[in-house]
């Protein structure tokens, strides 16, 4: 089984000053991202870098057992007890990957915000209504679409890039290291994150493998065969 996309295999990251971790060249890329922000007076942050696949796990079963929110389409919380297991998977799938699936489990890929934006007394929600025109994080918006194919990166979930059921939603926060994220994306292999599913304690797994093949089919980029 290969380890590393799945998020099993931390052995080639970096470990940044703040703790988080990413692997080298995304490091050198987001530090260089960074710092022309900041000369031009927007000081930038990662929010969420480096997951392996337990943590993953943690936030999703968290997420299946109504421990912690999920949102609808329209950002507004979901009642979970009242929803099926299959219900429930597609739910978080809006807005949370499949442990195995998720692009933060390369290191290649962050969740980033703008610290003096955000409101006294605020809690960072990574929420669309954050990063709208008229939320507060609008001029990062507006900054890194103008900037961020500059420095290598890109947004793997912009403006609805799979609508797909199952595909991840509107992620304006989610930034992504192309040169080094597309080599983790021609990795995936369907039989690796069935068995990684299968053996893990992840809340929901019969109804997850019973779903298995569509999610698979939802993933971005686009939709990968089922061997």
């Amino acid at each position: 089984m290969d380890s590393t996309w799945l998020g099993l295999d931390s052995a080639a990251l970096l470990t940044l000053p703040d703790g988080r971790q990413l692997r080298p060249a995304t490091a050198a890329a987001w530090q260089r991202l960074q710092q022309a922000a900041r000369a031009e007076g927007l000081e930038i942050a990662i929010a969420s870098a480096y997951r392996d696949f337990a943590r993953q796990c943690q936030i999703w079963n968290a997420k299946f057992d109504g421990r912690r929110p999920v949102l609808d389409e329209q950002e507004r919380p979901l009642d979970m007890g009242s929803l099926s297991d299959e219900q429930k998977v597609w739910a978080i799938l809006r807005w949370s990957a499949l442990p195995g699936t998720s692009r933060h489990h390369w290191g290649t890929d962050l969740d980033i915000y703008a610290p003096a934006l955000l409101p006294p007394g605020q809690t960072l929600q990574l929420t669309c209504a954050e990063y709208a025109p008229e939320g507060y994080f609008a001029p990062l918006t507006a900054w890194l679409d103008n900037h961020l194919a500059e420095f290598g990166f890109d947004r793997p979930y912009r403006h609805g890039r799979n609508q797909n059921p199952g595909a991840v939603t509107d992620e304006p926060w989610h930034i992504s290291f192309l040169a080094e994220a597309g080599e983790f994306e021609r990795q995936m292999n369907y039989a690796a994150l069935q068995a990684a599913i299968a053996q893990s304690d992840i809340a929901g797994k019969a109804a997850v493998l019973a779903c298995l093949p569509a999610i698979w089919q939802a993933l971005c980029p686009p939709p990968k065969e089922i061997p």
